[in-house]
């Protein structure tokens, strides 16, 4: 009798995204360093500044407010990312000239987003951390020559994305040798419409079982009105995240771009008080600014 044997298929090991697992790094968190600031591990960041650069007086203004409010680094866009290609794009290598005064006036290293490949240079000569938005997750190309830049990444969740498809953009980083990723849950699209997004609180813990990377929120772009971003704030410091990477203005009323969900900079030094208050609660170390 002739015994037919059966090829199985050979189930895998672990996750598919190998280096951002947490298994990799066998229960050891990754901290990253960007000038004396601690991201990740026991550290609480905060990242703050205007949506977007608009002129030298509203960055240089926003830039000293978060500053002395007790931000770590400042965010601002040069080179903007819109839904609609008539709204105000940026000041691209003009927004990054300023962006290098702020830094050089406030000594605050600088998140500014890349979009395209062919300006990946330019951003470099200015940022201390490369921010990839939302619609640009799944962009393998630029996260390969981001991986090979050498410089920390923060990749923000798409709209649409899963944990799982966040964590291999990720690994696109980290397969080319650079081990600074963060990740950030900025709001999923999901069936409500009386908000922007969706801020999925869930994503902080999952992901710290799932990965040893640091994980942010934005909760500015999740809800898209400034009311409501102290409250997500405080929820995402309670369910210990890393930090958090909000926008603030002088004028919002007056911003360019998306006013409505910036905090005033008058306001920021108490807010931040009550969110660093809540992340050393949740068992987080809040670093006096540098």
């Amino acid at each position: 009798m002739m015994i037919v044997m059966r090829e199985e298929a050979t189930p895998p090991i672990g996750p598919r995204y190998k280096l951002a697992s947490s298994q990799f790094r066998h229960g050891e968190r990754t901290v990253i360093d960007i000038d004396g600031r601690k991201i990740g591990g026991p550290h609480f960041a905060t990242i703050a500044g205007p949506c977007t650069v608009e002129s030298r007086d509203v960055l240089l203004d926003a830039a000293h407010a978060v500053k002395d409010g007790g931000a770590q680094l400042l965010r601002g866009g040069a080179y903007k990312p819109r839904t609609s290609p008539y709204s105000f794009q940026g000041l691209g290598e003009e927004g990054l000239r300023l962006l290098a005064e702020a830094k050089q006036q406030t000594g605050m290293p600088i998140v500014t987003e890349v979009m395209d490949v062919r300006d990946l240079d330019a951003v470099l000569e200015v940022a201390d951390v490369i921010q990839l938005g939302a619609r640009n997750m799944q962009n393998y190309t630029l996260l390969t020559e981001l991986g090979r830049a050498g410089r920390p990444v923060l990749i923000k969740r798409g709209l649409s994305a899963t944990l799982e498809e966040l964590l291999m953009a990720a690994e696109y980083v980290l397969k080319e040798g650079n081990t600074d990723v963060m990740l950030c849950e900025r709001g999923i699209r999901t069936f409500e419409s009386a908000y922007r997004f969706t801020l999925d609180l869930m994503a902080i813990g999952v992901l710290k079982e799932l990965t040893h990377l640091p994980v942010l929120v934005d909760p500015s772009h999740a809800a898209g009105r400034r009311d409501l971003v102290p409250s997500l704030s405080l929820a995402a410091a309670a369910a210990g995240a890393d930090g958090i990477i909000v926008e603030v203005h002088p004028d919002p009323d007056k911003a360019i771009c998306d006013g409505p969900q910036q905090l005033y900079a008058g306001d920021f030094a108490d807010y931040l008080r009550q969110v660093e208050r809540v992340a050393e609660i949740a068992g987080k170390r809040v670093a006096a600014a540098v």
